[in-house]
């Protein structure tokens, strides 16, 4: 199928935009390959420290021509999403001896839970903590001893971090590895239902605790479709994971043998081999788009959208928000998992999922098919599903038809014509809505704004029926050089009870919400921020604000505003206690959320 004109339209402008930075990019990464295997350029003693430790490995190490794997981990046992990697490095090793090579767990970096920081302080340390992630990634790959690289990440922060180190060191070839979804427990609409009643006082602690915990309950990722989940999404559709690697529960056979199928590629893909493949020549303008559809199709996580330009920018290419929009109006929402729907993702993944999809919008010329993958050239290679035989991995063709249509549709017959998520831009500046996971009737939503510095006090004033009315709540100074640009999710059951008692609520914020955020219609990363000049930091209490997901806008109706001196809230609060107080430079030098929110790109 020829590919879509809208699409190609797009990828024809970031291609346009991108010229320069994307040039110069891929000329620093040519010269950095053309130095050939890292380790040829070290001393004796520079390689004798880093084969200290390595026992029966050394002399193929010290030989030179035996690709040597560098492992980045972002394990640790309190997330229960990368709990698993503990076992992985030993398996790598195995996997890589058998496959000729070595394997070197490079360095690990911080891997923190929004789950459990959401609503709390620590919350606040959570955006810059991608910054952070990539750079112990780019400390743990100075040593310059690696062919190529596998990154053990999932969540949130991390597998953004992750790719804009990995594209830093794009002439190294790398393979993202996952650990996949826990198992299903208590449906997430009966958990959020619970939530809700907690939140008007109708059931106590004890039943709240639980739910959560009958909800997260073991290793895997939280099963909702939130940002960690949309995170391996996207490594599919841009080909940096193994095809159907995404969400294969953990600590079964079939993980284990895809883990060491990624290990023996990483191997088969160095500069020392027929295959060189790096990072950089997979990073390209065509790669983004595909997981831009992905995002859309899917209804995915909202935090993708700051995510992706972070990331793209560190392979030299230039997006904005406006691409999310515009190819948004170009893909059909395709799939309904929590909180789009009721469904999880082991139902997804049960009902065709990731296979499913890229073959339909592959047919429907919606994905470029011409990009190059760690799996080889084309994404059609991502329409093949893993399967063991007699305990050997092997890839077979996927569903082409869903196995549960209230799940995963075709592209042609759609849950709905458009993506999961609408560009706002108007006279107080610029923000996303997740809309997919928006009743229609709620696309619209014009009411007197509830100014707030604090999610806090919004729900003191819900707690006090201030809020018992049609409204906006207005949640400000919560952008990256307030704050760190905490999630708000939060605020999600106090907002969803005021709308199913009938009044018209929205959220605008210069924040973030969850990549679980739901029902509630929210425009978030307001920029410019409150504290950068933006619009909303002129708001006061009372002003009709109109937020419509259809026509793409976010105005304040009232006059007179532009004119008003902006708020001088007390901020210095933000600026010391659970760490903050090592993140000021962060927070001075933190970019606006249309180039990403980023601090070190």
């Amino acid at each position: 199928m020829p590919l879509d004109d809208r699409i190609a339209a797009v990828t024809d402008r970031i291609i346009d935009r991108s010229r320069g930075p994307r040039g110069t990019y891929l000329d620093r990464m040519r010269k950095l390959a053309e130095d050939g295997p890292r380790r040829a350029h070290l001393t004796c003693g520079n390689q004798a420290h880093a084969y200290a430790a390595m026992g029966g490995d050394k002399d193929a190490l010290v030989e030179g021509r035996t690709p040597n794997i560098g492992i980045v981990t972002a394990y640790n046992d309190m997330l229960s999403a990368h709990q698993p990697f503990e076992t992985f490095p030993a398996r790598i090793k195995e996997a890589a001896r058998r496959a000729g090579a070595t394997a070197q767990v490079a360095g690990g970096v911080p891997a923190m839970c929004d789950g459990v920081t959401q609503g709390q302080v620590g919350m606040e340390l959570s955006l810059f903590s991608r910054d952070v992630i990539a750079l112990a990634t780019g400390v743990a790959l100075s040593h310059n001893t690696f062919d190529s690289v596998l990154y053990l990440g999932v969540c949130d922060k991390i597998v953004p971090g992750l790719i804009i180190a990995a594209a830093t060191f794009g002439y190294l070839p790398g393979i993202f590895v996952p650990a996949g979804p826990m198992t299903s427990g208590l449906p997430n609409d009966e958990k959020s239902r619970i939530r809700q009643l907690f939140a008007t006082g109708e059931v106590g602690r004890d039943k709240l605790m639980e739910a959560e915990m009958a909800s997260y309950h073991g290793p895997g990722t939280c099963t909702f479709y939130g940002t960690a989940n949309s995170n391996q999404m996207l490594m599919e559709f841009m080909g940096l994971h193994l095809p159907g690697a995404s969400f294969v529960n953990p600590n079964t056979d079939l993980r284990d043998k895809l883990t060491e199928a990624a290990a023996e590629r990483a191997a088969s893909i160095t500069g020392l081999g027929n295959a060189y493949t790096p990072v950089c020549d997979i990073l390209d303008e065509k790669a983004f788009v595909n997981g831009i559809v992905g995002l859309m199709a899917t209804g995915g996580s909202t935090n993708l959208v700051l995510h992706l330009v972070a990331m793209a920018r560190a392979a030299g290419v230039i997006l904005d928000p406006a691409d999310f929009s515009d190819i948004s109006s170009a893909t059909p929402l395709m799939a309904r998992v929590y909180p789009n729907g009721l469904a999880d993702v082991n139902h997804f993944h049960a009902a065709g999922g990731l296979q499913y999809m890229i073959a339909e919008l592959l047919e429907a010329g919606l994905l470029h098919d011409d990009t190059l993958t760690v799996a080889g050239k084309g994404l059609g290679l991502y329409t093949q599903e893993p399967k063991l035989k007699d305990g050997a991995l092997f890839w077979e063709d996927g569903a082409r038809k869903s196995l549960n249509d209230k799940i995963l549709r075709p592209a042609r017959d759609p849950f709905q014509a458009t993506g999961g998520l609408v560009e706002l831009s108007g006279n107080l500046g610029r923000g996303v809505m997740k809309a997919s996971a928006v009743a229609p009737e709620r696309h619209v939503i014009e009411a007197p704004a509830a100014i707030f510095h604090d999610q806090e006090d919004v729900k003191a004033a819900f707690r006090a029926g201030g809020l018992n009315r049609d409204v906006v709540v207005v949640v400000r100074f919560q952008g990256p050089k307030s704050n760190g640009m905490p999630e708000l999710h939060a605020l999600t059951p106090v907002l969803a009870v005021l709308q199913d008692r009938g009044h018209k609520v929205a959220l605008v914020t210069d924040g973030r919400m969850s990549g679980a955020s739901g029902k509630v219609p929210a425009a978030i990363h307001v920029a410019p921020e409150a504290l950068d000049g933006g619009m909303i930091g002129k708001l006061a209490d009372g002003d009709l604000i109109r937020v419509d997901a259809t026509k793409g806008t976010l105005e304040v109706l009232t006059e007179g505003v532009a004119d008003r001196p902006s708020a001088q809230p007390d901020l210095s609060a933000n600026a010391h206690g659970v760490g903050r107080e090592l993140f000021e430079m962060f927070r001075q030098t933190a970019g606006p959320a249309t180039e990403g929110a980023g601090v070190v790109i």
